[in-house]
C-alpha cells in the first residue's frame, strides 16, 4: 500500500459522505490540528467521527476539489477547495502524516 492510499481513500469517502469508509482511513490515536494552533482540535477516532457526522457529512453540498497533491516521505500535502461550507469555496491545505497505512495526524491550514 502506498502512502497516498489512505489519503485518497479518505478523500473519496469525504466526497461520498461515507462515514464508515472515512473512519477506516484513520488511526485510533488520530490527532487533527486547525493551524496555527499547537493544541489538537480533534483527538481520537471517536472525536473525529462525531465532528464529521455533526458538522460535515450532514451537509449535502459538501465536497472537496483536489487542486494538487505532493508526497514527501510519509507526508501527503493536499491543496483543496472545499465547497458547501460558505457561499464561495474555501481554499485549504491539508497535510497528512501516514503511519502503518493509516492517517495518524492531519494539519489543516486556511488563509
Amino acid at each position: 500500500m502506498s502512502v497516498e492510499s489512505p489519503v485518497q481513500a479518505q478523500f473519496e469517502a469525504y466526497n461520498a459522505h461515507d462515514i464508515e469508509a472515512f473512519m477506516d482511513c484513520f488511526s485510533a490515536e488520530f490527532k487533527g490540528y486547525r493551524m496555527p494552533t499547537e493544541t489538537p482540535s480533534t483527538t481520537g477516532k471517536e472525536s473525529l467521527r462525531e465532528f464529521y457526522v455533526k458538522n460535515r457529512f450532514n451537509n449535502q453540498n459538501l465536497r472537496a476539489e483536489l487542486i494538487s497533491r505532493i508526497i514527501l516521505g510519509n507526508m501527503v500535502f493536499d491543496h483543496e477547495l472545499i465547497h458547501g461550507l460558505s457561499p464561495e469555496p474555501l481554499e485549504s491545505m491539508a497535510v497528512f502524516e501516514v503511519k502503518n497505512n493509516l492517517i495518524a495526524t492531519a494539519w489543516f491550514y486556511f488563509p
